[in-house]
């Protein structure tokens, strides 16, 4: 199967929602590049600050009887940045859900300390307590089989640099899996330390390599590393 980087001509950024790069665009599907900070979809608190919102707005470009609609794929947390995809249609959205699994998936985190193994895989079985917080058991029964490679690309005295595969989409698996190891990721309120000066989850969705859903064209949507991931490393 051919690989396609996508080239289309991407809107202005005067007409972009505030918050998104739109990566690719056409009638199947809307690839976009997230800032940290924003949720993928609405909470009970909060409707309309969402990258949900904001791009169903943009599709229907303001104008509120407009069929046109998107739909979720899948979410990134609101701390984390990078490649975010919805559909444009049910059929689009059905086989990119069905396909997910498949598709390769790349993220660049900083996290705490050096790490002995300089390229490796983590697996675990993670289950959520009452809390919503994510943990592993030693029972494949009960928890949920993650997979997460990784490779580290830079260190200084106190933080590493990784590239990282994403075998698996367990609920916050990355955040888990490094800090159950003892390297969390810098910046992570709920399962890292207290991290004075650090001012977001040092977490992102780098690189997606998917199928189209309708051309079955292999495509790949890139993104580049935060600039303030790099400045961690110097400090």
């Amino acid at each position: 199967m051919q690989e396609n980087r996508p080239q289309f001509k991407r809107p202005s950024k005067k007409h972009e929602p505030k918050g998104l790069t739109i990566l690719y665009e056409d009638r199947d599907m809307l690839v976009v590049n997230k800032i940290n900070g924003l949720l993928t979809m609405s909470t009970a608190r909060e409707k309309e600050n969402t990258a949900y919102f904001l791009l169903t707005d943009y599709v229907k470009k303001g104008n509120p009887r407009s069929k046109s609609r998107i739909f979720i794929v899948h979410r990134l947390d609101r701390e984390t940045s990078g490649v975010l995809v919805f559909a444009k249609s049910e059929p689009a959205k059905r086989y990119l859900q069905d396909n997910w699994a498949t598709f390769h998936k790349t993220y660049s985190a900083v996290v705490h300390g050096q790490l002995a193994e300089k390229e490796g895989i983590l697996t675990s079985y993670l289950v959520e307590n009452q809390l919503h917080r994510m943990y592993s058991i030693n029972n494949p029964e009960k928890g949920k089989f993650s997979k997460t490679g990784y490779r580290v690309v830079r260190e200084s005295d106190q933080l590493s640099l990784l590239e990282i595969d994403l075998f698996t989409g367990t609920k916050n698996q990355i955040r888990v899996q490094f800090a159950e190891e003892g390297h969390p990721v810098a910046g992570d309120k709920m399962y890292g330390v207290k991290d004075k000066g650090i001012k977001r989850l040092a977490l992102h969705s780098s690189s997606l390599k998917l199928t189209h859903p309708f051309t079955k064209e292999t495509m790949v949507f890139e993104t580049d590393i935060p600039a303030y991931f790099k400045v961690l490393l110097k400090h």
